[in-house]
C-alpha cells in the first residue's frame, strides 16, 4: 500500500510502498478515503513529542470503509463508512487520561496510508451528512473541542463565550459547538479575514489581537465573558483574566504562544475564576460529540484538500498557520 512515512526528525514526508497492516484479535482493517493534518504532525516532525519511533506513519484523523475484520462478532462493520476515534487507552477515570494513553499516529502507525488497523471499539459510523473529507476533519479536533468547550468550560445557552485564535480546526469546532449550544460567541484572530469568515458563520463579533487594546475593545463589545476557550497562552493570557466575568471558566487546550502570564493573582481568586486544563477526551465524550454533530448537522470547515503525494506541501501550509479550517489528504485525489 501507499503510505506517507516520516523516516527521521526534521525530514520531509516520503510517499512509500509499505506492507498492508496485519490485523489480530479485536482489530479491523480500514481502507482510508481521507485523512486530516493536525499541528501534532508538525510537532512530531520537528521532534517536539515524546516516544517517537522511526520510521512512522503519522496521521490521527481518518475516514474510510471497513474492509476486513479479525473476529466474527465484528463482521457487521464490513463495508461500513466509518471514522476513527484516535484517543486510545484513556483508562477508567473520565477526568484524566491513564499513563498508557496514546493518540493514533505515534507511536502507533496512523491514517496517512491507504490502510490502517485499529481496534473495532474505536470505530464510529460516519455521519451521513458529511462526505469523507469533512468526516476526516472531525475526530481529533472535534474531541479536543468538545472536551474543552462542552465538558471543561461547560458552556450554556445564552452565555457569552470567547474562542481565541480562530482559524484552526479545533478553534472552529469550539465555535461551532458553542453556537449550536445557543451561546453568544466572540472570537480573536491575527487575521481580519478569518474574523470576517467567523462572523459569516454566526459569531457576534471578533477582534484582531494584533491591535492595541484589543482586550478593551472586546470587552466593550461583549460586556465580558462567562466562558473562554483558549489555545494560545503566552503574555496575552492575563488579558483573558481581565475580560472574564466573575465565576468565568477558562479552558486551555494549547499554548501556541508559550508560557503564560496570568496577571495579578487577586483578579483570579477575587473573581472566583476557574482555569481548566484540557487535552483530547474520553470515549464517552467522543460518542457525545458525534451525537451532537449529527443532531445539529455540524459540518467541519475544510480549508483545502491535497493528494498523498502533496503531503509535505500540505504540512508546510499548516506550519505557516495560513489555513481556515482543516487541511485534508485524499487518498484517491
Amino acid at each position: 500500500m501507499k503510505a506517507i512515512v516520516l523516516q527521521e526528525l526534521n525530514q520531509p514526508f516520503q510517499l512509500k510502498e509499505v506492507a498492508i497492516p496485519e490485523i489480530s484479535q479485536n482489530e479491523v482493517l480500514v481502507k482510508i478515503k481521507s485523512a486530516a493534518l493536525n499541528h501534532r504532525d508538525v510537532w512530531i516532525q520537528k521532534g517536539q513529542y515524546g516516544g517517537i519511533r522511526f520510521p512512522v506513519i503519522l496521521g490521527s484523523d481518518g475516514s474510510g470503509i471497513v474492509e476486513k475484520v479479525f473476529d466474527t462478532e465484528n463482521e457487521k462493520w464490513i463495508g461500513k463508512e466509518v471514522l476513527i476515534n484516535p484517543s486510545m487507552n484513556w483508562g477508567n477515570n473520565p477526568r484524566v487520561q491513564s499513563k498508557e494513553y496514546v493518540i493514533l499516529g505515534t507511536p502507533v502507525d496512523g491514517t496517512f496510508a491507504e490502510y490502517v488497523k485499529v481496534e473495532a471499539r474505536l470505530l464510529h459510523n460516519k455521519p451521513e451528512h458529511l462526505n469523507f473529507e469533512q468526516a476526516a476533519a472531525l475526530p481529533l479536533a472535534g474531541l479536543t473541542a468538545w472536551r474543552a468547550t462542552m465538558t471543561r468550560a461547560a458552556v450554556k445557552n445564552g452565555e457569552n463565550v470567547l474562542i481565541t485564535g480562530i482559524g484552526g480546526g479545533v478553534a472552529l469546532l469550539c465555535m461551532q459547538f458553542a453556537i449550536a449550544a445557543g451561546c453568544h460567541v466572540y472570537v480573536t484572530s491575527g487575521s481580519d479575514e478569518k474574523i470576517e469568515c467567523a462572523v459569516k458563520m454566526g459569531v457576534k463579533a471578533g477582534v484582531n489581537y494584533k491591535k492595541a487594546n484589543w482586550d478593551k475593545e472586546l470587552k466593550n463589545l461583549s460586556a465580558g465573558f462567562d466562558a473562554i476557550v483558549d489555545s494560545s497562552g503566552g503574555e496575552t493570557f492575563s488579558k483573558l483574566v481581565d475580560i472574564a466575568k466573575p465565576s468565568c471558566r477558562i479552558a486551555m487546550y494549547g499554548a501556541t504562544l508559550g508560557e503564560f502570564n496570568s496577571g495579578i493573582p487577586a483578579k483570579i481568586f477575587w473573581k472566583q475564576l476557574d482555569i481548566l486544563g484540557s487535552t483530547m477526551g474520553n470515549d464517552d465524550e467522543f460518542v457525545n460529540m458525534i451525537n451532537f454533530v449529527n443532531t445539529h448537522k455540524i459540518i467541519p470547515v475544510v480549508d483545502s484538500v491535497y493528494s498523498f503525494n502533496q503531503a509535505q506541501s500540505a504540512l508546510e501550509k499548516m506550519s505557516k498557520g495560513e489555513q481556515f479550517g482543516k487541511i485534508i489528504l485524499a487518498v484517491d485525489l
